[in-house]
């Protein structure tokens, strides 16, 4: 019987060698490519491989539980707030179907939360409480040219009425004084009074400037015959006596032209203990695609963004204050392209390094520099290459942030431009005459890169695309570490995800990066299929995590104060060479203003690790942090959670 199955055996082997050897010679790309991915997933799993490149792994959540995620959060309960809202999907929007999850990366857990308002672009910010300060979104989503039936556009009124504001309800109606066509608005507005002007010298009355309210209006009917080649005057119906006279509006061309996203004014802070958005204050303005910069005394600053009546915010930025939940305006005007990344320097002020998601004049507030809330004023910085490719690039604060250097990565031209960029460019702030230097290049034009800050004081860039939202199936599957000591980059395992639009990373409390998102245009290199979003999570784990073994770090205080110390326990301490403290990260249109590694001053005694905060709270933002420590192999713990009041 052994030898009878030892035969039939042989027998089977024969005939699968031989169909092997028939397939070779009919196909023998097939079993090139089979043989090869399969030659590859051995050679990415091999220890050596990982210790010296990393690995990816992809999380699936069950089908009831996924989302187009645009947004992300590290909570410091070591939770992911994931934030799709109707998720760029206009059913979804019409049904007012709008989604968070909370995943726990440890546990596994998923948990939907109910999301009150369509949070789809978005901005956010952690706070100093431990919420994230979320605000604005979408009141309408774009219609392409062709599917507008009616004309409409930007109505301005004017109001030159010194002693009264004036409010137009929903539904006011304007006809032109030379075209004779009436549109209708869509909501209510505001108009403030006219502002009275003196002469500075004699102190005599020179004239009114009108206070102005801006409107989006729309035709009664469709059709191309009620659109407008021209600015007109309008006269507002239902108003008489002086408001007749004061009040009328001003519009350029009316027509069936496409009309942009719209903007909404609501702010929720999201509370991670009990799982729930609670709704502050809102917005003075409404906006869609702004970014808020937590300041140094714990307000935070919202800038720019589309409005409720599709047009990009003229420069009205304002101020968050977490004590009165309300919203104040900046003193001065200042205009930027939406999503501009803006983060807190160590003297107060902010740098904007031209990095944006695309909205906006091509030619207004796309320079590079620093700015002084306060005072308004605005130094340029020079030595920018590819500064025609600033849209959709990437801008990270390298480790360590008292370091104060930049690096901005990558990026595309304006609007949906087929140019993007290989450049990476750093500049020291702490420099006597700041300006740009290029670092070292990508290997393809890239936009949408993910950078994540990680704590051996390394920096991952990974993903993007060569061309717009990933045009021409051009997904870059490539990742690397940046050196900021060596200025180099360091190859390392491939994403098995692409990522571009709408996509994000997120260091975790574990030093594992999450990335998220994804959002093609079209879903073949022909361009003649339609994209599909995204919805899978992929977890890198860094060389540093396969290593033999870890620093551990437990006990200690979870408040320390600036200037003060905490004292905490590791088994490993006297291999200890660095700590860190890192903010969580905020994420969407890669822009992630939040992220920043400080170090920090320690001592060790026996298992005991001192570390001391710094007093500079522009350095340090109040708010929570992961506090990490670092071995002579540049390993790092996991983190502990302490909050910075």
């Amino acid at each position: 019987m052994k030898d009878q199955f030892g035969r039939r055996r042989a027998r089977r082997l024969a005939i699968g060698t031989a169909v092997v050897l028939a397939l070779a010679g009919m196909n023998g790309p097939w079993v090139y490519r089979f043989s090869t991915a399969q030659y590859h997933q051995y050679e990415i799993n091999k220890p050596e491989y990982k210790a010296t490149n990393g690995h990816w792994d992809i999380v699936e959540f069950p089908p009831q539980y996924r989302q187009d995620t645009i947004h992300a959060a590290l909570l410091h309960t070591g939770k992911v707030l994931l934030v799709a809202g109707s998720g760029n999907n206009q059913d979804n929007f019409d049904k007012k179907k709008f989604d968070t999850r909370i995943w726990d990366p440890v546990k596994g857990t998923i948990k939907k939360i109910h999301t009150p308002k369509d949070l789809f672009c978005t901005g956010h910010t952690q706070l100093a409480n431990g919420n994230l300060l979320i605000a604005g979104g979408t009141k309408r989503y774009e219609k392409l040219k062709g599917d507008v039936t009616k004309a409409g556009g930007l109505m301005i009124v004017h109001n030159e009425n010194p002693d009264k504001p004036i409010t137009l309800p929903a539904g006011t109606r304007f006809t032109g004084k030379g075209n004779h066509k009436t549109f209708v608005s869509k909501d209510p507005v505001l108009v403030p009074r006219a502002k009275k002007v003196f002469d500075p010298k004699t102190g005599a009355f020179l004239r009114n400037d009108p206070g102005l309210g801006r409107i989006y209006v729309e035709a009664q009917k469709s059709g191309t015959r009620y659109e407008t080649g021209t600015q007109d005057n309008y006269r507002i119906q239902g108003l008489a006596g002086p408001d007749a006279r004061n009040t009328y509006g001003i519009a350029q061309k009316l027509a069936l032209d496409k009309k942009d996203f719209q903007g909404i004014r609501d702010a929720f802070e999201f509370d991670p203990v009990a799982e729930r958005y609670i709704k502050v204050d809102p917005m003075n303005e409404a906006r869609w695609y702004p970014t808020l910069t937590t300041l140094s005394d714990g307000k935070v600053l919202s800038v720019s963004g589309l409005d409720d009546i599709g047009q990009l915010v003229p420069g009205k930025n304002e101020v968050f204050d977490p004590k009165t939940k309300k919203w104040t305006y900046t003193r001065k005007i200042r205009q930027f392209p939406t999503y501009p990344a803006l983060f807190l320097m160590q003297n107060g002020k902010i740098f904007y390094s031209g990095s944006n998601a695309g909205y906006g004049p091509d030619d207004v507030g796309r320079d590079p520099g620093v700015w002084d809330v306060t005072t308004n004023e605005f130094t340029k910085l020079p030595g920018l290459s590819d500064a025609d490719r600033m849209e959709t690039s990437g801008t990270v604060l390298l480790p360590p942030a008292q370091d104060e250097r930049f690096m901005v990565i990558g990026g595309g031209g304006v609007g949906e431009s087929k140019l993007s960029s290989r450049k990476t460019r750093l500049i020291d702030l702490k420099a006597k005459n700041p300006r740009f230097v290029d670092g070292p290049e990508l290997e393809k034009g890239t936009r949408y890169p993910q950078s994540s800050i990680l704590p051996d004081d390394t920096v991952l860039v990974s993903g993007g695309s060569e061309d717009y939202r990933g045009r021409g199936d051009s997904n870059i599957l490539q990742a690397r570490i940046y050196h900021p000591d060596s200025n180099s980059f360091t190859r390392v395992a491939d994403p098995l995800v692409g990522r571009n639009y709408h996509s994000g990373s997120i260091l975790l409390p574990d030093g594992r990066v999450m990335f998220f998102g994804s959002d093609s245009l079209y879903g073949d290199k022909a361009n003649t299929k339609p994209g599909t979003f995204e919805q899978r999570i992929e977890i890198y784990t860094p060389p540093y995590l396969y290593r033999d073994s870890r620093p551990s770090l437990s006990g200690g205080p979870r408040t320390i104060a600036r200037g003060a110390s905490g004292t905490f326990t590791s088994d490993h301490a006297s291999s200890i060479r660095k700590v860190r403290l890192i903010r969580p990260s905020a994420s969407t249109h890669v822009t992630d203003v939040d992220q920043r590694s400080v170090a920090l001053d320690f001592k060790v005694s026996g298992d005991r690790i001192t570390v001391t905060v710094p007093k500079n709270r522009d350095l340090v933002q109040s708010g929570w942090y992961m506090l990490f420590v670092d071995d002579d192999q540049g390993t790092p713990s996991k983190a502990q959670w302490v909050k910075v009041p």
